[in-house]
């Protein structure tokens, strides 16, 4: 009984998370209608392949063929025999609970058990929990469907919490939480987020030596930190399999450096990525304030007008216009909404820096303005380029302004830190009174400066792009639709900072109400707990809200078969290639889930297919289009042999063409070089450059370059005759067979892409297979018959996965000890 009353609050606190949780995706949950997305179903095609090739075999390939001529899937179904006991375990850790709605639950109760280590009472952890979820971004990726990212960032705050264990003396439950959590974090499969989480790690552990040196306890710094290098490992190994796979990968992907010397070198990075595409995505200097106001930029990239604020001030001239121009005025490509904490959140923060004490309120400042200062990318370029150039991993990764992500951890946690104090210290209002109203004369009195004056502070109502397209229309109409423009666009962001304002006065009222024993602390703290999940919910939903839900079918359901994918498929052979012209081929995989593609989306493809999609395939793509509408489709008066020979070396069997309605055709290509081919001729390139730029000066049917690196293996080519011949004997996505004839020997190409790892075997004997035309497979076949295998049964998994299970079986031990241990003390009385 004592042990449920305990219990009982933290309890109750769990059920109030799932009930929110339900409560935000209602009536959707109860329907079965789920988000459906462009980031989530763009991996279904991509994945296609891989899912039929589990059906048939019971095993996971670790190959695709489905897109980019072919890729490990490493990054696309990271999915080990190891990490299937992750799963379990972390279904039962969201209690398992339905799609969408476990993931707020999940945010909810890890920055509980975070708050809860920090030793915050029941009442203040949960209003602490909700203030960080439902910050806006944590749902908008929801809505987008950045899954991993979520899962990343729902795990984040209880690893962490195993290290403030361990540093506050709870050695064991430290090491416990670290281990575990760190293997959750590691399974979500987002090193982006967790690289970005451990500049916050890394100021905590720094806070806390600090704080150990003040106190001369150094000696239970060392341990603590031991303890959780430990634990950490313990979660690092279980997940060895996915890590050391996903770094191999790192390697040969576009996050890996180029081996080309461009011209443009300043703008390349370390990392291979340049900087122009890392920062392509930088937070406006400006568009900090949305962390006070969310509409500082406008929202998301949605027509003006479905903005009722807005259309109130338009003109209706321009109407149709504004169907066209999107509600953010911001300088990033387009966004699906702001990063939004919450007025009262912010008051709060600004409370902390002014109330809180020690190490731990300077690391967590530190890393917020930090984060603030890089979100900004190429609009604060100097500082930027030092981490791109000096930080180790930190040029990895694009998309620099969602490096917020550390904000949005840092200011909740200090506004709790610092409301923890005025409810735990006795007379602690009397006593901050001075900071209490700096706090609400800074962030209240900046939202109603900027509602009342809000193009003396903010001018850029109308982003560069904008007015790049603007400058199109005829000069008479350029002025007053500028004009007003402004005005609906002031408009929308005056409407946001009234409102904040005024959720900061209300905040501010419930402080004075408790202060003058108005109300008790439980019914302050639940009445802010309610003023803050209102505020955070209202604008949450203007990003994720019911009308984004669709039926389960739509996912569920196979993808519809086209009437050209059903001519294309009529093809039975083994092994070809299919581009679609008809889409943005780089940017989708709906042409991967019945075909091989030759294009797919990706965020990390491979870094040489990358260079060629530069190089030569997107040229060779425009000359197609070209050429063949001036043929009317003919491809007998198409000089395919000259107009796409790196597309033809793919073995690009068919083209999809659009149609005027929305329709298309598929025409066949009969310059493809077919699945492998005898060139007469090989010959060696010093560099990257050299072989890349060699490619196109080549006649590809009969001659191939390779880096010289590869001589060895491959040789001297043989000029062949018609009796070579080359034919797939069977097909699957990670091993394909061949039979070869050739009199001669010699040189064969396959129209397979290269990766380290792919084995080869001449008669069921090893053979060391070579690059050649900077992206494709060969291998040198002495004269005669000869069957030719090529696998994909990366050994490393095998070793990996032992080394996984070890790290289970430590870990169950230490599980195991503890519980004997806390059995023995109960015992013991």
């Amino acid at each position: 009984m004592t042990l449920l009353k305990k219990w009982l609050p933290d309890m109750l606190a769990v059920l109030l998370f799932a009930v929110l949780a339900f409560a935000y995706f209602f009536p959707a949950d109860i329907e079965g209608r789920i988000l459906y997305r462009h980031d989530a179903s763009a991996g279904r095609g991509a994945g296609q392949e891989g899912i039929e090739y589990m059906q048939k075999t019971g095993e996971r390939s670790r190959w695709t063929n489905a897109l980019f001529g072919g890729m490990p899937t490493y990054q696309m179904a990271p999915s080990y025999h190891s990490t299937d006991k992750l799963s379990t375990m972390t279904k039962i850790y969201h209690l398992f609970l339905p799609e969408n709605v476990w993931y707020v639950f999940a945010y909810l109760l890890g920055f509980y058990i975070l708050l809860r280590a920090f030793d915050f009472r029941q009442h203040l952890a949960a209003l602490g929990s909700i203030v960080w979820a439902f910050s806006t971004y944590f749902l908008i990726i929801i809505a987008a469907g950045h899954i991993w990212k979520v899962w990343a960032l729902a795990y984040l705050p209880p690893l962490i919490a195993g290290l403030v264990l361990a540093y506050r003396g709870k050695y064991l439950w430290g090491f416990v939480l670290t281990a575990i959590f760190t293997a959750f974090e590691i399974n979500a499969n987002h090193v982006q987020m967790t690289y970005y989480y451990l500049f916050i790690i890394l100021a905590m552990v720094i806070a806390w030596l600090v704080d150990a040196i003040r106190k001369h306890q150094l000696a239970a710094f060392g341990k603590a930190t031991a303890v959780c290098i430990a634990g950490a490992a313990i979660g690092v190994c279980i997940n060895l399999s996915n890590l050391y796979h996903t770094w191999q990968y790192g390697q040969e992907s576009m996050r890996g450096k180029s081996e080309l010397v461009k011209k443009n070198s300043a703008n390349q990075t370390s990392s291979g990525l340049e900087r122009d595409y890392i920062t392509q995505w930088s937070y406006g200097i400006d568009e900090t304030w949305t962390l006070l106001i969310p509409n500082t930029k406008g929202g998301a990239s949605v027509p003006m007008s479905e903005s009722k604020i807005a259309m109130e001030k338009a003109d209706p001239t321009y109407e149709s216009i504004y169907q066209q121009i999107g509600q953010y005025w911001g300088e990033q490509p387009g966004t699906s909404g702001p990063v939004y904490v919450g007025a009262f959140v912010m008051f709060l923060f600004v409370l902390g820096l002014l109330i809180v004490k020690g190490p731990m309120k300077w690391a967590l400042l530190a890393v917020t303005i930090l984060s603030i200062l890089l979100s900004w990318g190429r609009n604060f370029m100097g500082f930027t380029d030092f981490f791109l150039d000096y930080v180790p991993m930190y040029a990895k990764f694009r998309t620099v302004a969602s490096i917020l992500v550390i904000a949005e951890f840092t200011i909740p946690l200090l506004a709790m830190m610092a409301l923890k104090k005025l409810f735990d210290e006795p007379e602690g209002f009397s006593k901050y009174s001075k900071p209490i109203y700096i706090s609400f004369g800074v962030t209240a009195g900046f939202c109603l400066l900027f509602a009342l004056m809000p193009t003396t502070f903010f001018d850029g109502f109308v982003s560069s792009s904008e007015m790049r397209a603007l400058s199109t229309l005829p000069q008479e109409h350029i002025q007053p639709l500028i004009s007003n423009l402004v005005d609906m666009r002031t408009a929308v962001f005056t409407a946001d900072c009234w409102r904040s304002f005024w959720i900061i006065v209300v905040g501010m009222v419930l402080l004075m109400a408790y202060k003058y024993r108005k109300l008790k602390a439980e019914y302050t703290i639940g009445a802010i707990l309610v003023l803050c999940l209102i505020d955070l919910w209202q604008v949450n939903k203007r990003y994720l809200n019911d009308e984004m839900f669709v039926p389960q079918s739509e996912r569920e359901a196979p993808q519809q078969m086209s009437q050209t994918d059903e001519l294309i498929l009529r093809d039975k052979a083994l092994d070809y290639r299919v581009l679609n012209l008809a889409s943005n081929t780089f940017n989708e995989n709906e042409t991967s889930y019945y075909h091989k593609s030759i294009g797919g989306y990706h965020a990390a493809k491979l870094r040489r297919y990358q260079e060629m999609i530069e190089q030569y395939i997107s040229p060779e793509m425009q000359r197609l289009m070209n050429a063949v509408a001036e043929a009317g489709g003919d491809m007998t008066q198409v000089k395919g042999d000259s107009i796409c020979p790196v597309i033809n070396m793919l073995n690009t069997r068919y083209f999809v063409f659009p149609l005027q309605g929305g329709q298309t055709v598929p025409i066949q290509n009969p310059y493809a070089l077919g699945n492998a081919w005898f060139v007469d001729k090989i010959s060696y390139a010093k560099n990257a450059n050299e072989e890349i730029l060699k490619v196109g000066q080549i006649d590809l049917r009969h001659e191939a370059v390779a880096d010289e690196k590869f001589q060895a293996q491959l040789g001297d080519a043989v000029a062949q005759d018609t009796t070579s011949t080359v034919d797939i004997k069977s097909y699957e996505p990670n091993q394909l067979t061949y039979d070869v004839n050739s009199g001669k020997g010699g040189v064969v190409v396959f129209s397979e892409v290269y990766y380290p790892g792919w084995t080869a075997t001449i008669d069921g004997e090893p053979a060391e297979l070579g690059r050649v035309n900077y992206i494709l497979r060969a291998l040198n076949v002495k004269p005669g018959k000869h069957e030719v295998v090529l696998s994909f049964f990366p050994k490393s998994v095998d070793t990996t996965e032992t080394i996984a299970y070890t790290a289970y079986a430590i870990l169950i031990l230490v599980l195991a000890g503890a519980a004997f241990m806390a059995y023995r003390r109960k015992k013991n009385g």
